[in-house]
């Protein structure tokens, strides 16, 4: 099983969804936990380099989990939890992935 790590903006993250959205991502996060490679791989997009990142949906495709996989720590880092909306989601995690983080 894998230990789940969070970048310290994702409780801000958490904060701005709805409590019963919030119950389904941390569902999803436990499924997560036991096989990470269920999210999409992201590569490219609009010109952001999010190769080896992956993103899964909860309610109903309207949020995205964006996280990456380390392997040879089994650890899944969570990089940004938050709403597609002009491509907010993917901005957000190319510049928290450039930040150091462990949490």
């Amino acid at each position: 099983m894998y230990e789940i790590k969070y970048h310290p903006l994702v409780e801000v993250d958490l904060e701005q969804l709805t409590h019963s959205v919030r119950i389904e991502v941390f569902k999803k996060l436990k499924k997560i936990q036991t096989s990470p490679e269920l999210g999409q791989l992201l590569g490219n997009k609009n010109n952001m380099n999010l190769t080896g990142l992956r993103k899964v949906y909860v309610a109903k495709k309207q949020v995205r989990i964006v996280y990456e996989i380390i392997d040879n720590l089994l650890v899944v880092k969570v990089i940004t939890i938050g709403k597609r909306e002009d491509m907010e989601v993917y901005k957000q995690a190319e510049q928290r992935r450039k930040n150091s983080y462990v949490s």
